[in-house]
């Protein structure tokens, strides 16, 4: 049986507001996974978003908790979060496709309630949405995320994943202003560039061009289909 998901576009929001949300979905998937005895009448679920300016970090980040540095980023315009993802310090905000599954492994059978094969597959869909644009992208061994020639970032991934739900996920730089991640170590490696689907092309791709295009390979690599509703 081919497993649904619903998706829920949330448009321009603030970090804390989209993570209140996905918290709170989170903990619905949870507490309805475990009193269900049929793991597909549990729905899963994707956000899509667009954030306002927000550098966030990640669980292994302790580096970036002095209040100088914070300060610092907040007075650039931007706001400033933890969270409980892994990776360490990004960026999102304007031109920056974010994208959130909220989803029980168990519901998946492609993903064999492997969280590596779950991350594995989101890289995937982000290789294959590249390709639409004809940019050519790949992971890179010990860096989560999706790569172009191997030291330009252009697409990050973090997941956050308890009892087989996850939450957190992927962003996808379309047109977004690469200035801003100059003033961080994007995700802590040192000596690489962030790049984007306009920046590579030369021309604007935005975020609406991209969405489509990623809701149709997600479901793809989770064999899954969109619930309608």
């Amino acid at each position: 049986m081919c497993s649904k998901i619903r998706v829920i576009d949330l448009n321009r929001l603030s970090y804390n507001t989209a993570l209140y949300i996905q918290q709170k979905l989170f903990t619905k998937v949870q507490q309805e996974s475990s009193s269900s005895t049929t793991t597909n009448s549990v729905p899963n679920y994707l956000l899509l978003v667009e954030h306002e300016p927000v550098y966030t970090i990640g669980i292994r980040s302790k580096q970036y908790l002095d209040e100088k540095f914070q300060e610092k980023l907040q007075n650039l315009g931007a706001d400033f979060s933890i969270t409980n993802r892994g990776g360490l310090i990004t960026f999102h905000g304007h031109g920056q496709l974010v994208a959130y599954p909220i989803v029980n492994l168990k519901n998946f059978p492609i993903i064999q309630n492997s969280i590596k094969k779950f991350v594995c597959q989101l890289e995937s869909t982000i290789i294959d949405v590249c390709k639409e644009f004809g940019i050519k992208s790949a992971r890179m061994n010990g860096y989560p995320g999706v790569w172009v020639d191997s030291d330009r970032k252009i697409a990050a991934l973090g997941i956050h994943c308890s009892r087989y739900v996850t939450m957190h996920g992927i962003a996808i730089n379309c047109n977004v202003n690469l200035g801003w991640f100059d003033h961080i170590v994007p995700c802590g490696i040192e000596n690489k560039s962030i790049t984007s689907i306009s920046n590579e092309l030369n021309k604007n791709i935005s975020i609406e061009q991209v969405k489509p295009l990623l809701l149709k390979h997600f479901c793809e690599k989770l064999e899954c289909k969109i619930e309608k509703h």
